[in-house]
């Protein structure tokens, strides 16, 4: 709230009188603007109107692709990243290429870009020496310099386009430097590659021809280790030891088959004969011509006998003779079946004997082989350096046959193309007329009203006093007693007469300035009972019932939205049953009120709850209950009450450091925090009071006059000048019309 606080007091902005007065001097201000726009609109035209051309190029790669199949993706070609796109947008801008422009068109002989030449005042800059002579330059500076001021070159955001803008007086010059400039870019980026193929190929002739050399030595010294270590070559891959270790390898396995052959056939035959098996069941026997003749000769011999024995005796002598035939083919059979296991055992000997021969030739060729592994590792070495020098020298080769190939102009294009040329605007870009006469204007316009509340609010005629309030504005604070807008009444005529006769006594109070505001309230009740003295009589009984009543006081602490009131009661239990009274009327005025009950007789606990046991401010002060569990709701009305609590007082007040706390945390849900302290002391209440923004109530129904005005003295001199008083009976059985009851 707004008071008087150490003599000074607070003061608040009358948007009326600051609304008028700008209405007052709208004639000098419309003046003032109109004069603006017309010398705005005078100057603009007669500005040289500057014209601006934009021409845009797209950075690309541009290499042709030469080797015949698909292009590489360009996407992470370094070439259109951001960074470079910036880079090429601050080549735009290089002075080389500025000059080149300049040169080509010939700019120094125009007024335009060499000013001063052209001038024949002297710069007022130049002669109090806070500007550098231009004279003192070369002229192609002056010239560089005046173009960079009118050149603008930019990479277009999101995108691989830079813009290159320019500022004339010449529309013609507007368009033609820009594409002037894109054209130089261009040639320079492309004889900035011929330089480079052109040197790539100057360094890479005396390069090949030492590569060429180089390949010729080592390809000499691995012919000539060859020769000498008879490291010869079959293959790419074979040398001729290697071949020959091979050969035998495979010689000596064929034979090591056909000597198993050889035995397992002469083995067979042998077992054969020994188990008196037939030998036409052998392979190796029935295969011989000998045995074929022989096994037919007996089948005829025993067909023979076949025959003669069913005509002839057992005892002829033609069977006899052809059985001893029999027996003689049989055992020519057996002979010859010997034979051939004999020719199988010589085959299978012959075998071994070759066996015995090759397995002494890889031998020897096992020892000349690795004689020859260990040669060639320095061969090995001397071929790597001859194919990395081959290498080499072909990589040399392609790149100069590309290097050659791009000497000529148009084979190098630069790595940009222009997607948009300038062309010759026709409409100037700067001054435009319209708008400048509008942000002109209005800017006139709040200015001159800006220099009116400066005035109005430096004059002090904006201000108006918020700490005390007199009576025709229906609001009076003062630090005695309060009398709401409510209520819009003066003081009874004998209560005025005690509160000026206190203000009259010697007092060192008065000296203090924290009664400045309560000797203003005495001076206008003086006032006030001089102008109302003929009405006194009738009006004495009514002021009585409307002065410092429960209403009024409401209406002042809603009306000003107090955070925290310190209700003080002197006279019992009668002053808690108006705070419980002035708590439900802000609950009835739509506030949301809480009310600590603080005394000592928990009367404000026993009317607004029916159990005076539930838990409260003390529990709360002992660490004994939730913050939730001790606020609960009036029984008669939509306010809040934090009961006495059943907790024992006496260590309640050991800690009584976290009821600052608590309040703070009131204060922040709730509109209001009443705390009830009863008929506390003076000295008790400090604790409560370190809140700035508390008010203190004096809840004194049925006190006489000089009682409160001593009461309000004590409080004075205490420090406490902001109080409320609050002197309404209340009636604590009888409801109060279309009111609850108290209690």
């Amino acid at each position: 709230m707004s008071g008087v606080n150490g003599g000074n007091q607070d003061a608040d902005i009358d948007l009326g009188r600051v609304i008028s007065a700008v209405w007052e001097r709208k004639a000098r201000i419309l003046g003032a603007t109109i004069v603006a726009a017309a010398v705005a609109l005078v100057g603009t035209s007669l500005m040289k109107p500057s014209y601006k051309g934009e021409a845009r190029m797209l950075i690309e790669s541009r290499s042709p692709n030469l080797s015949g199949g698909d292009a590489a993706a360009q996407a992470n070609d370094p070439l259109l990243d951001s960074l470079n796109i910036t880079s090429q947008a601050q080549l735009l801008q290089s002075t080389d290429l500025i000059k080149r422009v300049t040169r080509d068109l010939n700019l120094a002989k125009l007024k335009e870009f060499d000013p001063a030449a052209q001038s024949f005042l002297p710069d007022p800059l130049v002669l109090i020496g806070l500007k550098q002579d231009p004279m003192k330059l070369d002229p192609e500076d002056r010239v560089i310099q005046e173009f960079r001021d009118k050149l603008n070159v930019y990479a277009v955001e999101n995108s691989r386009v830079i813009a290159i803008e320019f500022s004339s007086r010449d529309p013609k010059l507007a368009a033609e430097i820009p594409n002037r400039m894109a054209q130089v870019y261009l040639q320079i980026q492309s004889g900035a590659k011929l330089d480079t193929h052109s040197e790539t190929a100057k360094w890479l002739e005396p390069e090949i021809a030492s590569l060429t050399q180089k390949v010729k030595e080592a390809e000499k010294k691995v012919a000539g280790y060859r020769s000498s270590n008879g490291l010869f070559q079959t293959t790419e891959t074979n040398s001729f030891s290697t071949q020959q270790l091979n050969d035998i390898s495979t010689e000596l396995a064929r034979i090591r088959g056909e000597r198993a052959n050889a035995e397992a056939r002469a083995e067979n035959v042998r077992t054969a004969l020994k188990a008196g098996r037939a030998s036409d069941t052998l392979s190796d026997v029935v295969g011989s011509q000998v045995i074929q003749r022989l096994k037919e000769a007996e089948a005829n011999l025993q067909a023979q006998i076949s025959d003669s024995a069913t005509s002839l005796l057992e005892g002829h002598p033609r069977l006899k003779g052809l059985r001893g035939q029999l027996s003689g083919i049989r055992q020519q059979i057996e002979s010859e079946t010997k034979k051939i296991l004999a020719s199988l055992d010589n085959e299978a000997e012959m075998s071994r004997i070759r066996e015995r021969q090759l397995m002494g030739q890889l031998n020897g060729l096992k020892a000349d082989s690795a004689k020859a592994g260990e040669e060639e590792v320095g061969l090995r070495a001397l071929e790597r350096e001859a194919a990395a020098q081959r290498q080499l020298l072909e990589t040399y080769l392609a790149r100069y046959r590309e290097a050659s190939s791009r000497l000529d102009g148009n084979s190098s294009p630069a790595d940009a193309r222009v997607v948009s040329k300038a062309a010759e605007p026709s409409e100037p870009y700067f001054p435009k007329i319209i708008p400048i006469v509008i942000v002109v204007s209005l800017a006139t316009f709040i200015f001159g009203c800006l220099i009116v509340i400066v005035i109005e609010l430096f004059s002090g005629r904006a201000l108006r006093p918020s700490g005390v309030r007199d009576v025709e504005d229906d609001i009076m604070l003062e630090p005695t007693a309060s009398v709401p807008a409510a209520t819009a009444a003066p003081l009874p005529v004998h209560q005025m007469q005690a509160e000026a006769a206190r203000f009259d006594r010697p007092e060192p109070a008065r000296e203090n300035p924290k009664n400045a505001a309560a000797l203003a309230y005495a001076k206008i009740a003086e006032q006030s009972l001089s102008e109302k003295e003929s009405e006194e009589e009738d009006t004495v009984a009514e002021v009585d019932d409307r002065g410092f009543t429960i209403g009024s006081v409401a209406h002042y602490l809603q009306r000003h939205d107090v955070p925290v009131a310190i209700g003080i009661s002197p006279g019992g239990d009668e002053g808690s049953t108006a705070t419980v009274m002035l708590a439900r009327e802000l609950a009835e005025r739509g506030r949301t009120v809480v009310l600590v009950d603080m005394t000592g007789s928990a009367a404000p606990t026993q009317m607004m709850v029916e159990n005076p046991k539930l838990p409260g401010i003390t529990d709360l002060l002992c660490g004994e209950t939730a913050f939730g569990d001790a606020i609960h709701p009036d029984r008669l009305s939509d306010a809040h009450i934090i009961p006495h609590g059943a907790s024992d007082p006496a260590r309640a007040m050991r800690g009584v450091d976290r009821l600052s706390m608590i309040i703070d945390a009131l204060a922040d849900a709730y509109d209001l925090v009443l705390i009830e302290c009863g008929p506390a002391e003076i000295a008790g209440i400090s604790r409560l009071t370190r809140n700035a923004m508390a008010e203190i109530v004096l809840s004194v129904p049925g006190f006489k006059d000089e009682e409160v005005a001593e009461l309000v003295t004590d409080f004075e001199a205490a420090g406490y000048g902001n109080l409320l008083v609050m002197a309404q009976t209340v009636d604590r059985h009888s409801p109060r019309p279309g009111k609850r009851r108290a209690a």
